[in-house]
């Protein structure tokens, strides 16, 4: 089956004179009732070749992980509305702009910590420094994602944390079926290796540049899984 790259994004990318092969797979709506085996099976298997590179989206690996939170069961503070409003927006959601974002964030790191962070920020924003706040606040709140429905309805009550151990999750894949796995956090902002197999050690600034134009996409391309090929020309 003719895979074609989604739209606005190229197929091949060259990075230091190597040419890449960037195949989005696309897939039905995924859910935590699914199991990640299944998915590698019916989307995975049919396409991969032994070579080849698997990379996972952090979205999807959080929600096989179950690592979800519902609108209806998050009690959104003073707090949480408070701190939204000086969050910066994006054209790709509102992150800890929004409340609920912003509500999960003080449940992973606590008040104090997310206060601090949030004065640190707002301190150095006054310079055009921006993004202190993730770093400070740490707990993978720069992951978190969800309660943003315009892209696809069902995430706008469902709020996804960060995937957990996926080091460990791309090494038991590899051993399992033979190619090289990571899972990634990619948008139109940027990009971040969460996890990968042993293998794949000391190339993660490899596959962010074969990445940085995101050909997973940022909206409803439904193609959470990339496999990356080495592209060789065939007279």
């Amino acid at each position: 089956m003719d895979i074609l790259p989604n739209p606005g994004k190229k197929l091949t990318v060259e990075i230091n004179g190597e040419k890449w092969l960037r195949l989005p797979i696309k897939t039905h709506f995924i859910t935590i009732d699914d199991e990640l085996t299944e998915v590698i099976k019916k989307y995975v298997l049919p396409q991969a070749r032994r070579a080849d590179f698997v990379l996972l989206g952090q979205k999807i690996v959080s929600i096989l992980q179950k690592r979800v939170v519902y609108k209806k069961d998050l009690k959104v503070g003073f707090w949480a509305k408070f701190l939204s409003r000086f969050a910066k927006k994006t054209p790709y959601g509102f992150s800890v702009g929004n409340p609920l974002k912003m509500q999960l964030a003080i449940n992973l790191a606590g008040l104090p910590r997310i206060l601090f962070a949030s004065f640190i920020a707002g301190i150095l924003k006054i310079f055009g420094i921006y993004g202190i706040f993730y770093r400070v606040a740490g707990n993978q709140i720069n992951q978190l994602d969800g309660f943003y429905g315009e892209a696809f309805p069902q995430y706008s009550e469902t709020g996804i944390l960060g995937p957990i151990d996926c080091d460990n999750l791309c090494q038991k894949l590899k051993e399992k079926y033979g190619f090289s796995f990571a899972v990634v956090d990619v948008n139109d902002l940027g990009g971040n290796v969460l996890g990968k197999s042993k293998d794949l050690k000391g190339k993660e600034k490899l596959l962010l540049k074969i990445l940085k134009d995101n050909p997973a996409g940022q909206g409803k391309e439904q193609t959470p899984i990339l496999i990356l090929r080495k592209y060789v020309e065939t007279f």
